[in-house]
């Protein structure tokens, strides 16, 4: 069955975000950051974790968050926690899932329909 493509704010958010994953250390700070599960790490410990620090990995993780992939949040006075969006990461795989084999001429046997 054809379907019709995804609205274009679906593909502006979802172009955002894989654009965000276009470099390697914004890819290790985010696979850091899923390894540490919902609760997030210190921005010290994902630079320590990471093997990025400093102005470096400020730049990244602004840019994750400005994606919606990331969020930040203070905790007491000065400790700035950062947590992936699990959301976003799973809108991102649902995006290239959703269609799967929408224009196959047999169903995909090993790619489910969500």
């Amino acid at each position: 069955m054809k379907t019709l493509p995804p609205p274009l704010s679906d593909l502006t958010i979802a172009a955002a975000r894989f654009a965000a994953l276009g470099s390697e250390q914004r890819l290790q700070v985010l696979r850091t950051l899923v390894r540490a599960g919902p609760k997030g790490l210190t921005i010290g410990t994902l630079g320590k974790r990471s093997a990025i620090t400093g102005s470096t990995l400020t730049h990244h993780v602004k840019l994750l968050v400005a994606a919606g992939l990331v969020h930040q949040q203070k905790q007491g006075r000065n400790i700035i926690c950062a947590a992936v969006a699990h959301t976003a990461i799973n809108e991102m795989s649902q995006f290239l899932l959703t269609e799967c084999c929408a224009d196959a001429d047999a169903p995909c046997s090993d790619h489910p329909h969500p």
